[in-house]
């Protein structure tokens, strides 16, 4: 196979010399493996390295953060595998921030790759073979099962038949890859896949979310979903998704709920313009708000490898979650899910705390799944009053121009190809209508404040107590509505409703 030249970014040369005069100094033999190889071959960039080292790398990893002057977290006990993490004070473009990963080699290097997960991550650069310019040659390249042939082809080929055995975190991560670098999987490691699939269950929740954060951050997050199902993990991870295959809904819908919830991912992706709705052309787009602000919120960091994009995406595949045990058929033979958007937040906020996603994470999707049909509920035939977006932005919180386009999606993935144009403009201009009301002139969901607790304690002898909150919260509310607008029309107010009310 023919040799090839690759070079290394400046800041990573530097920071892999340095390392491997470091631990060449203490006698430790060390390799670069799995990713950042695979990513140096492919071009990509990568900010977290993967070193393997033949000694206890618990006992090697604090004294690199210790040297490096980074910081160190003991990762996995039982696999023996600690992590450096080092903060880069030099300017742009050089990375804010590396993770090194030191694990230990199990046996010799050719041992410990054959117990690696695909061929395409079994290949390995002996460390101290990097030139001080930062060249790297692939002759210098180990890869005893053919990695970088699989890696021109495109293909995802598990290292040996117990791969997923030995780690079942490998099945989504299968996946994960093959969306990350559009690979496909080949034919034996998916039977492979298929045949382990219940073994995702056993899986900590904290490797499983942050393997599920990946996918959906990657633009085709809807059909991977719908493959990993395909392959019998998205049920065995998500088990009370399981109760909505085949469970029909009125006649308006095109699919059942399972398929409805996959849909509703695609839609979200084709609203935050990552993708293509094939269902429809991309005219329906035009009537769509977007703006770079729009953009930048949802680009927002909302957890460790979460944003506002992907716990969207998340909340779009949770928000029918409860229809399956509220449906109901009514008189004229219709079917109803009556409270299945307050019963799915709580089922929604289940699983994320299982899956170990934090709490305002698991907050955000639940408030999303929670308030999914509130923005088709602030006005019929007409545009919604400032009192109905006060209380509607209010009532969702922060989640409330996530839910706008949920709102939106969930209307795409009901009609499909059967969409009717101008009820679609119609609900494109409401949502367009909220989200300029609440940016101009006074915040509609935060409204200054014109009178506070003491006011109304000191000038209307009230007591402590709810009371009084409720009177400042119909304040508030009558300020977002352009009622009142001074001290005084806040005072008179409360008066009007002291005395109306006895």
């Amino acid at each position: 196979m023919e040799d090839l030249k690759l070079f290394v970014e400046p800041d990573v040369s530097r920071l892999l010399t340095s390392i491997s005069h470091f631990l060449a100094e203490e006698g430790v033999r060390s390799y670069l493996v799995g990713g950042f190889v695979r990513d140096m071959l492919l071009g990509r960039e990568t900010a977290d390295i993967d070193i393997a080292v033949a000694a206890d790398a618990l006992e090697v990893a604090p004294k690199v953060a210790t040297a490096l002057g980074g910081r160190y977290i003991r990762l996995d006990e039982e696999n023996r595998i600690g992590r450096v993490i080092l903060f880069n004070d030099g300017t742009p473009p050089a990375k804010s921030k590396w993770e090194l990963d030191f694990a230990t080699l199990r046996g010799n290097i050719e041992h410990d790759l054959s117990q690696r997960d695909f061929t395409i991550d079994a290949m390995v650069i002996e460390l101290k073979r990097i030139l001080p310019e930062g060249v790297l040659s692939t002759a210098m390249l180990i890869d005893p099962f053919n990695g970088r042939d699989d890696l021109r082809q495109g293909v995802l080929r598990a290292v040996s038949e117990t791969a997923f055995e030995s780690d079942a975190a490998r099945l989504i991560r299968a996946v994960r890859l093959t969306a990350e670098l559009s690979f496909s999987i080949d034919n034996e490691t998916e039977a492979l896949i298929q045949q382990h699939s219940h073994l995702i269950a056993g899986v900590a929740g904290e490797r499983v979310r942050e393997e599920l954060l990946r996918l959906l951050a990657v633009p085709r997050a809807g059909q991977m979903l719908a493959y990993l199902e395909e392959l019998g993990l998205l049920t065995a991870l998500i088990p009370e998704l399981s109760l909505a295959k085949g469970v029909s809904q009125p006649k308006v819908h095109v699919w059942d709920v399972f398929d409805h919830s996959i849909q509703t991912v695609s839609a979200v992706e084709f609203l935050l313009r990552e993708g293509t709705w094939e269902h429809m052309g991309e005219e329906i787009l035009v009537s769509v708000p977007w703006s770079a602000s729009l953009s930048q919120h949802f680009d927002q960091e909302v957890g460790s490898g979460s944003t506002r994009r992907s716990l969207l995406k998340l909340a779009a595949l949770l928000h029918d979650i409860a229809k399956p045990q509220t449906k109901t058929i009514d008189e004229d033979g219709r079917a109803r899910f009556i409270g299945h958007p307050q019963e799915g937040a709580a089922t929604a906020a289940g699983i994320l705390e299982r899956l170990r996603f934090s709490t305002r994470e698991t907050r955000l999707v639940e408030l999303m799944v929670r308030h999914h049909l509130r923005p088709g509920q602030m006005s019929h035939e007409e545009l919604p009053s400032r009192r109905a977006i006060y209380r509607y932005f209010r009532d969702t919180g922060e989640a409330g121009i996530d839910i706008l386009l949920l709102c939106m999606a969930d209307h795409l993935a009901t009609r499909g190809s059967y969409l009717d144009l101008a009820q679609w403009q119609e609900q494109a201009q409401v949502v367009e209508y909220v989200l300029t009301k609440n940016l101009e002139g006074e915040n509609l969901s935060v409204p200054s404040k014109l009178v506070d607790g003491h006011d109304i304690i000191e000038i209307f002898g009230l007591t402590p107590g709810p009371r009084v909150g409720e009177l400042l919260e119909a304040v508030r509310e009558a300020r977002a509505a352009g009622e009142v607008t001074t001290r005084q029309q806040g005072l008179d107010y409360i008066k009007h409703l002291l005395t109306k009310q006895g």
